[in-house]
């Protein structure tokens, strides 16, 4: 046979190089060449790619074409991945998340801030949701028409103002929208029970958004209200839409704690969030989707849990749900559209190949990447405003 005559050096050479990719131990040279030459094989067949390897797969993917998306795409995967690594080569995506979001607040202040201005915005966004026939949106719409001017305050408003504050900016014109802020009482929103099964993540967003911004405090309000309306033990209950948005809040509970992979949480302080997840983790794999999967691992991480059960299991799920040729996790329909898919990818980056939290990026510590505002954003310091 051919292989016996392969010399003991080149013979050790390509045992090593299989062993690279392999947790396997080298063969033995003693070993018979027939045995060798399965084994090497099996090595081959045997051969599983670690969690980096696969979010370093995923995030070429996503960073080949990473400016090919929009604005909101591509500073959504840049900030967290600037938040994770910080690292400069994310900076033009911060930026153009920051045009992005003076864009909105020039408009929300310039254009769209009386009673009447704000009720044409809100009938305008409320239309999108006619034609759309999903529980969710169906849930959304029937809720949101008897309070449309929570589309602008909740849904467009308050994020562009947190995400600007997370900068350490704000708008020129920051009193002017707190104003508008002012005018609503939030609990209305965070305490009624269509809201939540409509905009539960959002909504646990929106809360911690009010806090950080120094306005109307409702996160505890929020909370209460949550949990009487998904209830552990109605979970069987729950339509697939209905489970998801529940453990969409509770995932976005901890997030939106954290400031978004900023700080970390404290498992004490959220202890019921994390209990139910061990409790019930093999269910919320069975029946939600990549991404909230993906989140309640990072939940975990966030609390510094990073050898908790859960974390593992999440982490093998993603990793199994990887299309390989096209280098990202689909939908689950199959579908590997990039633009659709950065919410779900970045998720799983992050979740594969943790780096930990950073308090980032900010004018004070990253001026660099704040050397040239965009119109309408100015340092929240210089105006003497906190």
């Amino acid at each position: 046979m051919r292989f016996l005559h392969i010399t003991s050096s080149i013979l050790i050479s390509l045992l090593v190089t299989v062993n690279v990719y392999s947790s396997e131990s080298l063969l033995s040279i003693k070993t018979p060449a027939v045995d060798v030459q399965n084994q090497l094989s099996q090595q081959v067949i045997n051969f599983h790619p670690s969690f980096e390897q696969d979010a370093a797969l995923i995030r070429s993917t996503y960073e080949a074409r990473l400016y090919t998306l929009p604005a909101f795409k591509s500073g959504h995967y840049g900030l967290r991945m600037y938040r994770q690594t910080l690292d400069n080569k994310y900076a033009a995506a911060i930026w153009s998340d920051m045009a992005r979001v003076a864009s909105r607040l020039n408009y929300f202040a310039n254009e769209v801030h009386t009673q009447e201005q704000i009720s044409k915005y809100a009938e305008k966004r409320i239309k999108g949701y006619l034609d759309e026939e999903s529980e969710r949106s169906q849930l959304r719409y029937q809720i949101t028409k008897e309070m449309p001017e929570y589309l602008y305050l909740g849904v467009d408003l308050l994020g562009s103002m947190a995400r600007a504050n997370e900068y350490g900016l704000q708008h020129l014109e920051n009193n002017r929208l707190k104003q508008i802020i002012r005018r609503y009482d939030f609990t209305k929103y965070a305490t009624n029970e269509a809201m939540i099964k409509a905009w539960a993540a959002q909504l646990a967003n929106q809360v911690y958004w009010l806090r950080q911004l120094g306005e109307q405090d409702v996160v505890d309000e929020f909370i209460s209200s949550f949990r009487k309306v998904y209830p552990d033990a109605m979970d069987s209950s729950l339509s697939e839409q209905q489970f998801g948005n529940k453990i969409y809040g509770l995932t976005h509970i901890i997030l939106a704690a954290s400031a978004y992979y900023q700080h970390s949480v404290r498992e004490e302080d959220y202890q019921w969030v994390f209990d139910y997840y061990r409790d019930n983790i093999d269910i919320i794999i069975a029946r939600a989707k990549e991404d909230v999967i993906a989140e309640v691992g990072i939940n975990f991480l966030l609390a510094g849990l990073d050898d908790d059960p859960v974390v593992l299991k999440t982490r093998k799920v993603i990793q199994q749900s990887l299309n390989r040729e096209q280098g990202l996790v689909p939908s689950v329909t199959g579908g590997v559209d990039l633009k659709k898919g950065d919410h779900r990818n970045v998720l799983a980056i992050m979740l594969l190949d943790w780096k930990g939290v950073h308090a980032a990026p900010t004018i004070t510590q990253q001026p660099n990447i704040f050397s040239a505002l965009p119109y309408g954003l100015i340092d929240k310091k210089v105006s003497g405003s906190h």
